[in-house]
């Protein structure tokens, strides 16, 4: 089991979405969040006053899958959030020690589903 954590360009989510559904990936937690990298932010005028923001808006997509769907999502985030351009995102892989359904308790695999 693995927990995938993308951080893709907000505007890409629909897209990655679309192939996250057509690799048969059905299951993920969305949330928005701020970050920068190589992009290091941009320069802005509010008021005549110069303002630095280096905190970009991203969104974060957390996935857990068994060890058969690990590639097939990361191939599905990739095609859909890659423009070829500074800023598309990262994908993190992270070894999942176990998952708990709640309604039912079943453990492990078979709670992830």
């Amino acid at each position: 089991m693995k927990l995938i954590i993308a951080y893709i360009q907000p505007h890409k989510l629909t897209e990655v979405k679309e192939e996250l559904y057509k690799s048969e990936i059905f299951k993920m937690s969305v949330t928005n969040a701020l970050g920068c990298g190589r992009q290091k932010g941009y320069r802005e005028q509010y008021r005549g006053v110069q303002i630095e923001v280096n905190l970009l808006k991203k969104t974060r997509i957390e996935i857990a899958v068994n060890a058969d769907f690990v590639q097939p999502t990361i191939d599905a985030i990739i095609r859909g959030a890659r423009t070829g351009e500074i800023g598309d995102g990262k994908i993190f892989v992270l070894p999942l020690d176990d998952c708990v359904r709640i309604r039912s308790g079943e453990t492990g695999s078979d709670a992830i589903g």
